[in-house]
């Protein structure tokens, strides 16, 4: 018997009003999402960041989110109130966002913002979360969780920081993460590690896992489907190991602008657009 996905999505569609009529960020994207690593690429404004705030029920207005299915497990979250996305975020659903000095509360202690999370979604005593967050700390590799626990955010470097958002998110133990450029900001080394602890948690869990990304290497090496965006729409979708075989313009376009230790070129191909592509 085939396992129901953790998320549905149909013709999602996010809308903004503009001057000379609505604007559309997202354009009837759709895909399913089973306990696996979804990446999303696309080049900056190409709607995969607000696919994810769409999912989260973050899309401040004058913003619209329309869809015909979107559905977390037997949840549908279409029409779902505040109060309904807050019951659900977190607990069932987390997103993980670009950059943690911006993310954390600048002057609340790391460790009492993750303790708070357990104590929303959880429940318990002070003591309870604590102990929660002091082993989800653990968790994600920080060698000195009592020590970082009692950090501020501007104390923490980028990788750590991370690797704090990632355990205030995965610390009520949801069934779906959305992570939205969480490497973006690190260098290689620390890339690779920070996946790792992703990685690790997310099988260890059996989590579904939506990595938004611009790093076509890196989603192609982690992931195991890939969706390409292109003006709000998806305009391929491949399996992550198979990336290279890609037969879309837009998506051979982004491959070849790569640059390669193996290949020394002078000048990197320009990337093409083509307005049909984005159904206008």
């Amino acid at each position: 018997m085939t396992e129901a996905p953790l998320l549905r999505v149909r013709n999602l569609r996010v809308t903004y009003p503009g001057e000379q009529g609505d604007v559309h960020a997202v354009r009837d994207v759709s895909f399913s999402l089973g306990r696996e690593r979804l990446g999303i690429v696309g080049e900056s404004g190409s709607g995969k960041s607000t696919t994810g705030r769409a999912i989260m029920g973050l899309v401040p207005p004058p913003g619209r989110i329309s869809a015909d299915e979107l559905r977390l497990g037997e949840t549908d979250l279409r029409g779902l109130s505040e109060r309904g996305f807050r019951e659900i975020r977190g607990r069932r659903v987390a997103m993980v966002l670009q950059d943690p000095k911006y993310a954390l509360n600048p002057v609340m202690r790391v460790g009492r913002q993750i303790a708070e999370t357990h104590r929303m979604h959880v429940g318990g005593g002070t003591r309870a979360a604590r102990l929660a967050a002091l082993t989800m700390l653990e968790a994600v590799n920080i060698r000195d969780p009592e020590r970082v626990y009692r950090l501020y955010p501007h104390e923490v470097s980028g990788g750590m920081g991370q690797r704090v958002m990632i355990a205030m998110m995965l610390i009520a133990k949801p069934e779906v993460l959305i992570a939205d450029e969480p490497t973006s900001a690190l260098d290689a080394t620390v890339q690779t590690q920070v996946l790792a602890v992703l990685d690790d948690l997310v099988r260890g869990r059996g989590m579904g896992l939506i990595l938004i990304s611009h790093n076509l290497h890196l989603v192609s090496a982690f992931c195991d489907r890939v969706l390409v965006m292109y003006a709000g729409r998806v305009v391929e979708t491949c399996a992550a190991g198979r990336l290279h075989e890609a037969t879309h313009p837009y998506t051979r376009g982004l491959l070849a602008a790569l640059p390669t230790l193996e290949h020394r070129r002078a000048v990197l191909p320009q990337l093409r657009r083509d307005p049909a592509w984005a159904g206008e």
